[in-house]
């Protein structure tokens, strides 16, 4: 039996202490796009556990939406990755 492996860390450590996978990331199918799994896809790609490239690759994303929400989640916190608060954090 071949184990594959996967490119780069087997888990990051986060910021509070917790540990995060590539399990823990959402499926490769995901099109409905929530704050939670929003969230989870930038901060592993800020942590290291993937790359950037990789994750628009994965998702199906283009780098300026991976990139509006880092900065949304960065400057504003997961409430900005909400699609119903996407107006009142937009930046200008």
């Amino acid at each position: 039996m071949y184990i594959r492996r996967e490119k780069g860390p087997v888990f990051v450590t986060m910021p509070d202490g917790t540990r995060m996978s590539r399990a823990d990331l959402p499926d490769i199918g995901t099109t409905r796009w929530v704050a939670r799994r929003k969230a989870a896809v930038v901060n592993a790609v800020n942590a290291g556990l993937i790359q950037e490239e990789e994750a628009c690759d994965m998702y199906g994303l283009s780098a300026e939406e991976l990139h509006s929400w880092r900065v949304a989640l960065q400057t504003h916190g997961s409430r900005a990755l909400k699609a119903t608060s996407l107006q009142k954090y937009r930046q200008l």
